[in-house]
């Protein structure tokens, strides 16, 4: 069975931010399960009987191999979208996460073509579906911690 088609799925998307206004983005590679070539934020899926902010820490270690500081864990949402003509469905449980700027790699080179840093209000084209919404749904949230 296949996370996301098969059952909902949960994801911990994370905004990864510096405190001075900018938040770190990875451009998905050719080797991503969907929307490839897009800019999103990081996120991962929740383990089995894993609590989501240690979840969360897991992933930005994993992605970006820094420690990260939990700012607030924000409101859940639903994303219900096609792909490739198939109906998938997650579960986001989405967190802020303050991260030191030096810190942060590239720690998934086979899934992530490159990271980097954009000022919140100046975002780069094309955003996956899901960083679009939750962006924009979490733009003020986020610009409070900036």
């Amino acid at each position: 069975m296949k996370a996301g088609f098969d059952f909902t799925a949960i994801s911990t998307p994370f905004y990864c931010i510096d405190g001075q206004g900018n938040i770190l983005l990875h451009l998905r590679s050719d080797n991503c399960r969907d929307e490839q070539g897009t800019w999103d934020c990081g996120s991962g899926r929740l383990g089995f009987a894993e609590d989501p902010r240690q979840g969360v820490l897991r992933e930005v270690r994993e992605e970006y191999g820094c420690q990260g500081e939990i700012l607030e864990q924000l409101e859940y949402y639903s994303i219900v979208r096609l792909h490739n003509g198939q109906t998938t469905h997650w579960i986001a449980l989405p967190f802020i996460i303050k991260i030191k700027r030096e810190e942060a790699v590239n720690n998934e080179p086979d899934k992530i073509e490159r990271i980097q840093w954009f000022e919140i209000n100046k975002l780069p084209e094309p955003l996956h579906q899901g960083f679009s919404f939750g962006v924009n749904k979490y733009k003020s949230k986020i610009l409070k911690y900036s």
